[in-house]
């Protein structure tokens, strides 16, 4: 069910919220928490189809606010509940002009009350995302530093700013590479690592997150570059750990596909997909205590890498 209300307010889209709910037999029980998408109005549909995604493993109060500064000054607003909105219950604000100057407010008045709050900005996220209106409310904070236009020094300066409870989905990406990395280093010969190298796109701030990582967790050297556009257009190319006995190489040959090299072993072909912007907002939505990891990559790790080559 989708109800739309042009020239709104907030207290009237609350009320409609619980009229539409007792009329269609939606409950709010059971949503664990509110997600609110903060969009300039160009991604917010896809935000909307990953967080509907997510809410079959996370019933949730989904509220969506399209910020257009620059149009006449309004507020409308849309709801969507059962079919349309998968396991939760999306309210898609669109504030123009004035409307939009405190974003706060109009968001306030629509959160479930007592459950926690997640802010997500699927583009464009503010400087401090700690500090801002939404940001300030939300117990975690979730960024995404790949999207465009793509600006390099973007998780230098998400650095700067970190507060416990930020995360950035360039992060959530690298989980499946860290998992296959560190099952590689469980196993014999226990060798140390006397140097890395990591290769990605250039426009690619996982392959640069990765780096971080390795470098604080092994306490090795890192090289990390950029591989030519013509080889390589998006994500992460290959990792190589170098040890006395001959290198690892993780390398992955396509978008689902990655193959492992080690020494004295046959090679292995590795499923090593994307991941989807469904799979990584559901597995942040799993936790609502800081991720401290993430927090010592983007600061500390960060701060020991040396600049990337092309």
């Amino acid at each position: 069910m989708i109800v739309d209300l042009p020239d709104t307010t907030v207290s009237t889209i609350a009320k409609k919220l619980v009229s539409v709910r007792e009329e269609g037999g939606a409950v709010a029980l059971g949503r664990v928490l509110t997600l609110v998408i903060v969009s300039t109005g160009g991604f917010d549909e896809e935000a909307i189809e990953a967080a509907n995604a997510a809410s079959r493993e996370h019933p949730m109060r989904v509220i969506v606010l399209v910020v257009q500064p620059d149009a006449a000054t309004g507020l409308d607003a849309q709801i969507r509940v059962g079919g349309d909105a998968g396991a939760s219950e999306v309210v898609v604000l669109r504030a123009r002009g004035e409307a939009a100057d405190n974003q706060e407010s109009l968001v306030n008045g629509l959160l479930l009350p007592d459950a926690p709050v997640v802010a997500w900005w699927p583009e464009d996220p503010p400087s401090a995302p700690a500090s801002s209106a939404i940001g300030r409310m939300a117990q975690r904070r979730i960024t995404d530093a790949s999207t465009k236009p793509y600006v390099s020094d973007r998780l230098a300066s998400l650095g700067h700013v970190y507060k416990p409870g930020d995360t950035d989905l360039a992060w959530t990406r690298l989980t499946h590479w860290r998992e296959q990395l560190a099952a590689v280093l469980d196993q014999p010969p226990y060798e140390s690592v006397i140097g890395v190298e990591v290769v990605g796109a250039g426009d690619s701030p996982s392959t640069g997150l990765l780096a971080a990582w390795l470098r604080m967790k092994l306490d090795v050297p890192v090289e990390w570059r950029y591989a030519p556009a013509e080889e390589w257009s998006h994500g992460i190319r290959s990792v190589r750990l170098v040890r006395a006995s001959g290198d690892i190489v993780l390398e992955r040959s396509n978008e689902t596909d990655a193959t492992l090299t080690q020494p004295g072993q046959p090679t292995h072909d590795i499923v090593l997909p994307r991941r989807s912007l469904r799979e990584c907002l559901a597995e942040e939505l799993r936790r609502l205590d800081p991720d401290l990891l993430y927090g010592r990559v983007i600061t500390d790790g960060w701060a020991l890498l040396e600049p990337p080559t092309r």
